[in-house]
């Protein structure tokens, strides 16, 4: 038995831990088998797709927070701990299986990591968490003296000191509960209404309709999804300021510790109530530094370390809460090992702004000086960090506004224009800014309460709780804050942790422009080439015009084009098939000897010269490495032959002919967007081919859905809706130099003629 045990009470104790996955629950854990080994621990633990709980229990324990006990005791010995003293619980808060009936002690620490979750979720965990647990330990028979663990912003939004106490408030939080739960339902209906759905029709369509019907369909679908998410976010956010709260994180808290207060203490239960404020990386226990993922305030340390917040609108001299996780741990299992008296809970805050505050303005001095003296990386050389001027929220906010309206006009203004390298650069600069003005819209919401907020916290309660500790074991057990120096804690061990965590200082490539790699070889793998603006510097109109049949029958087509263009223009927009259809009715009435002839004289030169020799380069390339090379274009087959000794097929279209004329109706329906997207994934079956291993390359954002199947897609010279979507995917995005900047290549086979015909297919 340990001193620790001896003197906190737990000496021999059966804990029982929620949350043991989380951030606290982990260090709650360690601490547990490093520094009271006479305890026993059972942790709930959910099964988490085909991963059993035990398997969970090893990767948790695989976690840095066990890695300085374990070199301690060494691995075997580790082993042998566990399967001795760790019990694992298999079930849910909301549906846990049968519990033990000698447990001692209840930690209950699980909880939703977010401030902003859809109202639904936050009620389900927090709330629905604490009656399920509460439920099972009444079931049970047991009397354990039960830790519930919230968070010092339970009291809502005020000013002045918060005392450790119970909250003071009348709100029935079951009807608030009841009411969360049909939330969902309601906001769910809403979403399938017509006008809602004709509404994430008509902008999909306006976004998507080059690419397909389905990829309308589902980019509906998910504007629908997202928009249910955000309306539910709102809803919690709203219904929590109606209320008095910052937001339905707190709210929810709030609401399960007077779950705690009605189903267990005044059921005659022992209950103590620990609430941190906000909890980041530790200060000495199990290792300075120490921290799992980024929590509360990091994201906005770091946020303002990438230059992506040129000012925020908090109060300069209000106070921001921040206490270390160990010092949280340590309060935590303090609580625990004391005996309350059933009809008197104990409320305790661990936080520093009572006893030893930080200003906001001292914490942004912090991170000014830190971020100047190790500023993080950019392709130019360093970020330079802003200077804040705490100009007030009023102001900062209208700076946002007109920031947010003048990113999005130009973003509309550019994807409207051509694709050219310049076009792409504005694009780039724009994401960026509208990536930044997101992550302080975000934060700046998110945030507001947090970091204006006029709140104390008093911590008398967890003052006596700290020197109840005794006085040799305080500097390893207790949570004395006011012994915290801010500015060591952020320079030496804060910060140097959540920029570890990021990887920052490594020298990454940045972007999505990059340079393709070597080709491993393999024969299950399949390149497939898009041939207009992808293989060949054209399009249908240009190669329409290059045929050239008779003088007399171009004057007349030119003068014909020029009148259909914008006809042509709307289809193009519209559904590529649809344009195709369209314009391939002009080649009624042509015989088909006269475009033989063409294609093997001056159309074939002609398309050769036009020809991508980088994608012929390439093509070549994946011959060499064993792929499946083809070439697949809407166009019509009498028109590839000049293409396919590049290539080992080209799938082509095919038009109706009668009595060796041309009628200008398809044969087959065009190849294009989701047409496409089908022929891949049957083509694929009938060859073996392995799509998760293929490539593909296209220009438009119509070849998205084709694309999209397969594992190394490349945007070649693409559009400005193909190139956004490329660098959302981090895609690969390529520029083929056209042939005046490079040589053209011959033919693979020295023996065969570029006009020679090869295999050309008709689909399928």
């Amino acid at each position: 038995m340990s001193a620790a045990e001896k003197k906190s009470g737990l000496a021999g104790a059966h804990v029982f831990l929620t949350g043991a996955t989380g951030f606290v629950g982990q260090a709650v854990l360690e601490r547990l088998l490093s520094s009271y080994p006479d305890t026993r621990v059972s942790i709930l633990v959910r099964t988490k797709g085909s991963a059993t709980t035990e398997t969970r229990l090893a990767n948790l324990l695989r976690k840095p927070v066990f890695s300085a006990w374990k070199e301690k005791v060494g691995d075997e010995e580790a082993a042998r701990i566990l399967a001795e003293r760790v019990t694992v619980v298999s079930g849910s808060l909301t549906s846990i299986s049968e519990l033990p009936g000698d447990i001692d002690v209840v930690i209950h620490g699980a909880s939703t990591v977010s401030f902003d979750p859809p109202i639904d979720e936050a009620f389900d965990t927090n709330v629905g968490g604490a009656l399920g647990l509460y439920g099972a330990l009444l079931a049970s028979g047991s009397d354990p003296h039960v830790v519930h663990v919230s968070t010092c912003y339970v009291g809502g939004i005020r000013k002045g000191i918060m005392p450790e106490a119970s909250l003071t408030h009348e709100v029935d939080w079951r009807a608030e509960a009841a009411s969360a739960a049909k939330a969902r339902e309601q906001v769910e209906l809403a979403s399938r209404e017509p006008e809602s759905l004709r509404r994430f029709i008509n902008r999909s369509r306006a976004v998507n309709g080059k690419a397909g019907p389905q990829a309308v369909a589902r980019a509906a679908e998910t504007a629908r999804a997202e928009w249910v998410t955000k309306e539910l976010v709102d809803y919690g956010r709203t219904r929590a300021e109606s209320l008095g709260w910052t937001d339905v994180y707190t709210l929810t808290k709030a609401f399960g510790e007077r779950a705690a207060e009605e189903l267990w203490a005044q059921a005659g239960h022992r209950l103590s109530v620990v609430r941190p404020a906000i909890i980041e990386s530790a200060l000495h226990h199990p290792f300075p530094g120490w921290i799992d993922g980024f929590k509360v305030a990091d994201p906005l340390i770091l946020a303002y370390g990438r230059g992506q917040l040129p000012d925020f609108p908090g109060l300069p001299d209000s106070i921001l809460d921040i206490i270390p996780v160990d010092y949280v741990v340590n309060a935590i299992i303090a609580a625990a090992g004391t005996d309350p008296d059933p009809a008197d809970p104990q409320y305790y805050h661990v936080n520093s702004g009572a006893s030893n505050p930080l200003p906001f303005h001292e914490m942004y001095e912090n991170v000014n000086e830190f971020f100047t003296a190790n500023p993080l990386p950019h392709e130019d050389g360093h970020i330079s960090v802003p200077l804040w001027r705490f100009p007030g929220a009023r102001k900062v906010e209208r700076a946002l506004k007109r920031r947010e309206d003048i990113a999005e006009f130009a973003e509309r203004t550019i994807t409207r224009l051509p694709s050219t390298k310049r076009t792409q650069k504005w694009l780039d600069g724009v994401h960026v800014n509208q990536n930044a003005l997101e992550t302080l819209r975000g934060y700046t919401e998110l945030y507001r309460a947090y970091v204006q907020t006029e709140i104390i916290f008093d911590d008398s309660n967890a003052k006596k709780l700290h020197n109840s500790i005794p006085a040799e074991m305080r500097a390893d057990l207790g949570f004395d804050v006011a012994a915290i120096d801010w500015n060591d804690y952020f320079q030496r061990v804060h910060f140097p942790a959540i920029t570890a965590l990021t990887n920052a200082f490594a020298n990454r490539p940045q972007g999505n422009k990059r340079a393709q790699r070597a080709l491993p070889k393999r024969s299950d793998v399949v390149a497939v080439f898009d041939l207009e603006g992808t293989v060949l510097e054209s399009n249908l109109v240009q190669q329409y015009l290059w045929l050239g049949i008779t003088k007399t029958f171009m004057a007349r087509e030119l003068a014909s084009l020029a009148v259909s263009i914008p006809k042509y223009l709307r289809a193009e927009r519209h559904d590529r098939g649809e344009f195709i259809r369209t314009f391939m009715r002009r080649y009624e009435g042509i015989r088909v000897s006269r475009i033989e002839a063409l294609v093997r004289g001056r159309f074939g030169r002609q398309l050769i010269n036009h020809v991508y020799p980088d994608a012929l380069r390439r093509a070549q390339e994946h011959r060499e490495a064993g792929h499946r090379t083809v070439l697949v274009t809407g166009t019509i087959d009498l028109m590839t032959t000049p293409l396919a000794p590049f290539f080992d097929e080209v799938v082509a279209g095919s038009m109706h002919e009668r009595d060796g004329v041309l009628t200008g109706y398809l044969a087959t329906p065009p190849l294009v967007d989701e047409a496409r997207a089908s022929w891949l994934r049957e083509y694929a079956k009938q060859h073996g081919l392995n799509l998760s291993q293929s490539y593909g390359y296209g220009d438009s954002h119509a070849d998205v859905p084709w694309l999209q199947l397969l594992g190394n897609p490349t945007a070649v010279n693409p559009d400005t809706q193909l190139y956004s979507q490329a660098q959302a995917k981090r895609w690969t995005i390529q520029s083929w130099a056209t042939t005046a900047k490079l040589g053209r290549p011959s033919a693979p086979n020295a023996s065969v003629s570029p006009t020679d015909e090869k295999a050309v297919s008709h689909g399928v």
